[in-house]
């Protein structure tokens, strides 16, 4: 009886919808310097060729933190973060007008399209997104940075002082953004914290870090 039962639980936790995984940037990308900024997709979007109603349709996507239609879309394709536990999903835009703005619908081969504004506060540059998540989760450095990125110091310039280095952080802490510099406050894997800026972005726009959100 109990392995019946047993087996009846295991068979019903197999029909249980699965919440999909977090999607997270990892690596630095070269082609991110096209985009303005992030927006936040409503959970039901319809994708024009143009801003404009009347243009053709693309595709319509409809999306939850455990399925995506239609069936071959991916949520990687969608989202450049996507955080199923909050229902939060954001994709790169690379244009916006007056209630419309154009998204990269497809990472992986780019092919960008228009959606209606839902709520216009739901776009952020890239500086506001940093500001939002940034201060309130902290940074981690994506791969294939510059190792120069992990030098602190004293000033937002190449000339200011040297005082130290990222080596294994714990907690990259985000105060602060002068340009293409971020203040920050890191505990090491030494426990000895160390303040001061390093470059979260290059003069070229490739981002460094990203916000470590959860």
């Amino acid at each position: 009886m109990k392995k019946f039962l047993l087996l009846l639980v295991m068979c019903l936790g197999l029909m249980l919808p699965v919440q999909a995984d977090n999607i997270m940037p990892s690596s630095v990308d070269f082609n991110d310097i096209r985009t303005l900024g992030l927006y936040q997709i409503p959970k039901d979007i319809t994708i024009y060729e143009k801003p404009d109603e009347t243009s053709g349709v693309i595709n319509n996507i409809k999306w939850s933190a455990v399925d995506i239609y239609p069936a071959g879309v991916k949520f990687s394709d969608l989202f450049v973060v996507f955080i199923p536990s909050k229902e939060l999903g954001y994709a790169a835009v690379t244009d916006e007008t007056d209630g419309w703005i154009e998204i990269i619908y497809n990472n992986r081969t780019g092919e960008t399209g228009w959606i209606k504004k839902d709520d216009p506060y739901k776009f952020l540059t890239w500086l506001n997104f940093y500001n939002t998540y940034g201060r309130k989760y902290g940074l981690y450095i994506l791969k294939g940075a510059p190792d120069e990125v992990k030098n602190i110091r004293s000033g937002n310039d190449e000339m200011s002082q040297l005082l130290s280095e990222i080596n294994m952080p714990t907690k990259i802490k985000l105060n602060a953004i002068r340009g293409n510099w971020a203040l920050i406050s890191v505990l090491d894997f030494d426990r000895e914290p160390k303040t001061g800026y390093i470059r979260w972005r290059g003069d070229d726009g490739i981002r460094y870090l990203f916000p470590d959100i959860k």
